[in-house]
């Protein structure tokens, strides 16, 4: 007995050595972990620094008891309100919090006209008239929020319709002051909102503008990078395999065909915000989608250079593919600097300076590809039917870069009347 009370000590005195070892390692990778938390996205922390402070705010309606004794216990709602509100963008934040004013507006009105209603029927009638209400209003509701462009911007509100709707006028059948109760809820949930809105704009504010305009910007450096590579890799040996590099700027295109989703909800919430930094009240942000689709379009073109990359290297020997190696690279970086500089006048909000004459450029570089494949065409034919894989191989090489060249003069233009309808500043002369 005594040597297994003295295994048990020692067991247990070896498991608070490990619980004690375990405590010290996780204490000396705390500021290693913290350092990574605020290197990756430092907004991050503020956003949950801004979201504690407005919780602090609205729960005072409850701690205090001057305020508590004019409220009640409808301050629940103000702090209900900041939870479901508070979102990491100003405008995400006004979209929501204006939908939840509006809802609850709606649905608490017609929720105390139906109880009143009611009342005034009486008997049986009076549970009749709050069911058929219910029904109703519950029923189109439901089925407005199905139709694509209500559910897109105001589903939410639609759904605290409903909930208000239904809580407002079932809750008046057998409760009393129902105009002072809902009047009172309605008085903290607009306090939750101000509050939010208060915390969100006013202390280091993230704009989802911003976010998408910078995005947009990105997506040029990406594909730029993406086709320079390609054009280049395209006339190395076999031997010469892409670096990790490389399987970087993919990536970076990639994100490119992934993108519409979140551009189209940045931009959604665009709408909401108020005027900020550059971006002025009824900012061109259907032009921002719009180009945003044709960079999907011009990144699903170079996305398939990758995969005909190595075929082409297979059916057409290195000797074959130098006789086009100088157009096609020189259309490489054509379509590089173009892309970059595109992306620059929209982050700077100026004016192309290059337009017109990049638009020229790209014409002469689609003549330039053609007279290539025409040129190698006529040299396959004279060769013979051997040489027809590898003609084959570099024309598709050759059609797939005059695509390029063809959604980038395209792109050229919709930047242009971007910079028209945004009140882009004119570019200045040195």
């Amino acid at each position: 007995m005594e040597k297994m009370q003295s295994a048990i000590s020692i067991g247990d005195e070896g498991d608070a050595a490990f619980v004690k070892k375990k405590q010290s390692f996780l204490l000396s990778r705390l500021p290693l972990l913290l350092q990574n938390i605020r290197i990756e996205d430092p907004r991050k922390l503020i956003h949950s620094i801004k979201m504690g402070i407005a919780l602090v705010l609205v729960s005072l309606l409850y701690l205090l008891d001057p305020i508590h004794d004019q409220v009640g216990n409808n301050a629940m709602w103000a702090i209900m309100t900041v939870v479901v509100v508070f979102e990491f963008s100003a405008g995400a934040t006004l979209c929501k919090g204006l939908n939840r004013g509006i809802g609850t507006l709606l649905g608490g009105g017609l929720g105390c006209l139906t109880a009143l209603l009611a009342f005034e029927i009486g008997g049986v009638g009076r549970t009749i008239a709050i069911g058929t209400s219910v029904f109703i209003f519950g029923a189109a509701a439901s089925y407005f929020r199905l139709v694509p462009s209500i559910k897109i911007k105001y589903d939410y509100g639609a759904l605290i319709f409903i909930l208000t709707f239904n809580l407002v006028a079932v809750s008046g059948f057998r409760g009393k002051h129902l105009i002072k109760l809902a009047s009172d809820r309605l008085l903290t949930i607009m306090i939750g909102f101000v509050v939010c809105v208060a915390t969100n704009l006013f202390i280091l504010p993230v704009w989802a503008g911003d976010e998408l305009h910078c995005s947009l910007v990105s997506k040029f450096k990406n594909l730029a990078l993406w086709i320079e590579e390609c054009s280049q890799e395209y006339f190395k040996p076999m031997d010469e395999k892409m670096g990790t590099q490389t399987s970087v700027k993919f990536n970076g295109c990639k994100s490119v065909l992934y993108s519409k989703s979140t551009e189209e909800t940045l931009a959604r919430f665009a709408k909401w915000e108020p005027w900020h930094g550059k971006f002025g009240f009824s900012y061109p942000w259907k032009k921002y989608l719009c180009i945003g689709e044709l960079l999907r379009e011009l990144a699903a073109s170079t996305f398939s250079l990758k995969g005909s990359l190595k075929f082409h290297q297979q059916e057409s020997p290195q000797c074959s593919r130098m006789a086009i190696k100088e157009p096609c690279e020189a259309v490489g970086t054509l379509l590089s600097f173009t892309l970059r500089e595109l992306g620059d006048d929209i982050f700077n909000k100026r004016h192309s300076r290059l337009r017109d004459s990049t638009v020229a450029k790209l014409k002469t570089a689609r003549l330039e590809l053609y007279e290539a494949m025409s040129s190698y065409k006529k040299r396959v034919m004279d060769n013979g039917d051997e040489h027809i894989g590898e003609g084959l191989a570099i024309a598709g090489f050759i059609c797939l870069l005059t695509d390029i060249v063809d959604k980038v003069e395209v792109l050229v233009k919709e930047v242009e009347e971007l910079g028209d309808l945004a009140g882009f500043l004119p570019q200045l002369k040195l």
